[in-house]
């Protein structure tokens, strides 16, 4: 007997639930090592592109938006508000649980951004998949972001603290992002993949190069991306900016 998904899943399903699996191995990895994490968090990252670009040449599924925003909870949810917990803990040598500021905001930050996060990609699924943009800081970019600040040795607690705060309110403002066009998803697609393989080369200059890109799109995306009032098509088809 075969099972329910053979048949009605595609090849970019697959790769979405990859993505969901790297997003699991994040967490368990970042438990022992935060570096290593945030380089499998970003690897979930290059998935949850690929699975665009794949869908769109070889189609998608009725089942995919909600798979990929069902997989985005897992990697770009749960793992970074981890990824960030794990930092701050050690950065600011929490003991848990104790009963002081300090402990309530290293869990109680991450805990608001995952929460954030997934209303923000509830709403994703119900209103903005088939649109050229959408509203509020993609779960990606905000992953991307605080992964690439951890491997570029931002790793300061009241910073990281500081920037997951934002994001959970960034996540659900009604900021339009367009959807990448073609060339920049590619460059941010090979700059994402040099900051894996190569974390540490040149003194960090991929994660801070991947970290400068992702902080200038959501500075600037939303003011000076558009073209001619929208966007040309965006390399990810049916599967957005989530």
């Amino acid at each position: 007997m075969q099972p329910r998904f053979v048949g009605r899943v595609s090849l970019a399903d697959a790769v979405t639930v990859a993505n969901a699996a790297l997003g699991f191995l994040a967490v368990v990895v970042t438990v022992e090592d935060v570096e290593i994490g945030a380089r499998l968090l970003l690897l979930a990252a290059v998935a949850d592109g690929l699975d665009g670009v794949v869908a769109r040449h070889v189609g998608s599924s009725a089942a995919g938006p909600y798979l990929d925003s069902l997989a985005d909870v897992a990697s770009f949810a749960v793992a970074p508000a981890v990824l960030v917990f794990v930092a701050v803990r050690d950065g600011w040598g929490v003991a848990a649980p104790a009963a002081t500021p300090e402990a309530a905001l290293t869990a109680g930050v991450p805990a608001l951004f995952v929460a954030m996060a997934v209303l923000r990609l509830g709403m994703y699924t119900a209103y903005d998949t088939k649109d050229e943009y959408t509203e509020g800081v993609p779960t990606t970019l905000a992953a991307t972001i605080l992964s690439a600040a951890v491997l570029a040795g931002v790793t300061d607690p009241n910073l990281l603290i500081a920037a997951t705060a934002l994001f959970c309110y960034l996540m659900v403002a009604p900021i339009e992002y367009p959807d990448l066009l073609a060339r920049d998803a590619f460059i941010m697609g090979v700059t994402h993949t040099l900051a894996i393989l190569l974390p540490t080369w040149a003194n960090n200059s991929f994660p801070v190069a991947l970290l400068i890109l992702a902080l200038a799109y959501l500075t600037l995306g939303p003011r000076f991306y558009w073209r001619d009032g929208l966007p040309e098509p965006p390399l990810l088809g049916s599967k957005g900016n989530a």
